[in-house]
């Protein structure tokens, strides 16, 4: 295009140099060819031969043709891709773009790379890789145009050159940092220290089921069709799993359909035994969880259903599962023993209103591993939970699971979460004492009611041989005000027997179990648990997120661990990131999570590289060896 005001001669002679020079630069295959030789001649001509005004009319058709010139270029000179658009353009080719337009680049996979992403770099300079990662998967584009605006390729028998393909390893596109709180170990999995460790990873993630897609498409506007359809979102999940590849993989909304046609062929044949656990009622997807069998063996599985019939409180579908498993020490390595592993997942209710039904969901889950996870001599063996709660950090549910105790007597139900404040409502559920009734079997303290401890305590002091001994005491002896006197009949006393005690003779049995009352309004567990995560980004000054609904940052996805207990003024650290004393299991390192702007930089979530509207949660862990 020539520059605004050139009178007809000038345009000549342009067109003449920029022709003997472009017609130099294009490849010899391209050169050679006459229908691009004619449709550059023709078009340019007629494009400097027309006045000010109809150039201007014409860029905005001209412009696709421009590009496509660009792009050819740039497969002789891909360090300036751009250098000789703009001699030929000129000022007014880029008049009505203000600045850099950023366009999001779709993601090519194929079996050729495995391991990786391909993005074109037509209109990608290689030097951007090296700069912000939140732009890592977006590239500068001359203009966005309309897709049905769009011009079509003017060049018969001449299809598009493809720019060659850039590989991007997988973990710099996620741009997730490992953070190792830990010593080395050695290859065997066993800590290199005075103190050995079985060491192992779990991963929890929640891969966003299909048909919660379709059902509520309006949450997804944002992404384009072909990175929310299940084919493409299954691969990028599976290279996922193989690049994290870790021991222990707790999923929730795992599709049914999905998980027994695809999902569970391809993690047995990466080495993984795996459990389902389907939602109740209509519901079509659930979670898994899966292990490696070399590194584990399962003791036993409890798959947890929230649902009961006829309780109000209890009317949901969610569901849980919680394994208990055996870890398993190479022969190699002598006569030494691991104790087990409790590992629980879950995907607990969304709605932010109903807090009264995640507290008792969550007390359920509690109570399910308190039954697995309790030892013969009333201790607990180590515990991961791990799941999509549904709550935010610092909320009443997130630190009744940390501190063990939660007061929720007149509580306001959508406070229990922290999800939405709907403070300002007029009516707003509160919650009354008891939470749940007796009827669900389990106490205050997140227990099932056993056998020998009974629902009332008093219950057991009643028997029919203690009742009889009140044949002859003091009530039994004394008439009862208002008794119709009848002659042979009511007339009558007993005797008291010799050496029958006027007292109330008590039950001669040993005294029964403490029982909690169900009036204190107050829940609480002794699980001693805590979080991988801190939920904060001290690098970035900002919070830690594992989920974007509507383009708003949260976090509501966790692993929790069991730990001792510490007091307050010895639970910071020089790092200050553990704020707990080391157990039996010991937190060795974490993959980190994303803060809302970087996420929002990549178009949110889901996007190309990550196919779920949720990050995947992966920690470390290492486990005391015992020697026989």
């Amino acid at each position: 295009m020539a520059p605004r005001g050139l009178d007809q001669e000038e345009r000549e002679g342009l067109l003449h140099q920029w022709r003997e020079e472009g017609a130099s630069r294009l490849p010899a295959s391209i050169n050679e060819g006459p229908p691009l030789e004619k449709g550059l001649a023709s078009g340019s001509l007629a494009l400097l031969m027309a006045s000010p005004e109809e150039q201007r009319d014409a860029a905005s058709e001209d412009k696709w043709s421009n590009v496509q010139l660009s792009d050819l270029r740039a497969t002789e000179t891909l360090e300036e891709p751009f250098s000789d658009l703009a001699g030929i353009a000129g000022e007014e080719q880029l008049e009505g773009v203000d600045g850099t337009v950023w366009t999001a680049v779709p993601m090519q996979a194929g079996p050729q790379f495995a391991d990786c992403a391909v993005l074109p770099v037509g209109t990608l300079a290689t030097e951007r890789w090296e700069e912000d990662p939140a732009v890592v998967a977006w590239s500068i584009a001359p203009e966005s145009l309309p897709e049905e605006e769009a011009p079509v390729w003017p060049f018969e028998g001449l299809g598009q050159l493809q720019p060659p393909p850039v590989e991007i390893p997988y973990h710099e596109i996620l741009w997730r940092e490992w953070e190792d709180l830990s010593v080395q170990s050695d290859p065997q999995g066993l800590d290199s220290g005075e103190a050995p460790q079985f060491q192992f990873t779990v991963m929890s993630y929640n891969i966003l089921a299909q048909d919660l897609v379709q059902q509520s498409s309006e949450l997804y506007l944002h992404c384009h069709p072909d990175i929310l359809n299940w084919n493409y979102r299954f691969s990028n999940l599976v290279q996922e799993f193989q690049h994290w590849d870790p021991d222990i993989l707790c999923l929730q909304e795992v599709q049914e359909d999905h998980y027994w046609e695809q999902l569970e062929p391809t993690l047995r044949m990466m080495g993984f035994i795996c459990f389902y656990k389907r939602r109740t009622g209509c519901k079509t997807d659930g979670c898994a969880v899966c292990y490696k069998h070399t590194r584990f063996r399962l003791l036993c599985a409890s798959p947890v259903e929230y649902f009961r019939p006829g309780l109000e409180l209890l009317n949901r579908d969610n569901v849980g599962l919680v394994l208990l498993l055996q870890p398993l020490v190479p022969e190699s390595l002598g006569q030494i023993t691991v104790g087990p592993l409790c590992v629980a997942n879950t995907h607990v209710l969304y709605n932010p209103r109903r807090g009264d039904v995640k507290l008792a969901q969550v007390a359920i889950l509690l109570a399910e591993v308190d039954k697995v996870a309790r030892l013969a001599d009333g201790s607990y063996c180590p515990i991961i939970l791990c799941g999509d709660l549904n709550s935010v950090p610092d909320s009443p549910l997130y630190n009744f699971i940390r501190s063990g105790q939660l007061q929720y007597q007149g509580m306001p139900a959508w406070k229990v979460s922290g999800q939405e404040d709907f403070s300002h409502q007029l009516y707003q559920r509160k919650l009354l004492t008891p939470l749940w009734p007796s009827s669900l079997g389990i106490t205050d303290s997140c227990q099932y009611i056993t056998p020998c401890q009974p629902k009332r305590s008093e219950r057991r002091r009643y028997g029919r041989d203690f009742l009889l001994r009140f044949r002859f005491c003091d009530s039994a002896c004394q008439r009862p005000v208002g008794l119709v006197l009848i002659e042979g009949v009511t007339d009558a006393r007993p005797e008291r027997p010799v050496g029958w005690s006027q007292s109330v003779p008590e039950a001669d049995i040993p005294d029964p179990e403490p029982f909690f009352p169900r009036s204190s309004g107050t829940i609480q567990h002794s699980l001693n648990l805590t979080s991988v995560y801190s939920h904060f980004l001290p690098q970035q000054g900002r919070p830690e997120v594992t989920t974007m609904p509507l383009g708003l940052g949260a976090t509501v996805d966790y692993i929790f661990f069991s730990a001792e207990p510490c007091e307050n003024g010895h639970r910071a650290s020089e790092s200050g990131r553990r704020l707990y004393r080391d157990g039996a299991l010991k937190l060795l390192g974490r993959l980190s999570l994303l803060s809302e702007d970087v996420l929002w930089a990549a178009n949110g979530l889901p996007n190309p590289f990550c196919s779920s509207d949720h990050l995947c949660l992966l920690a470390s862990f290492g486990m005391e060896v015992t020697a026989p």
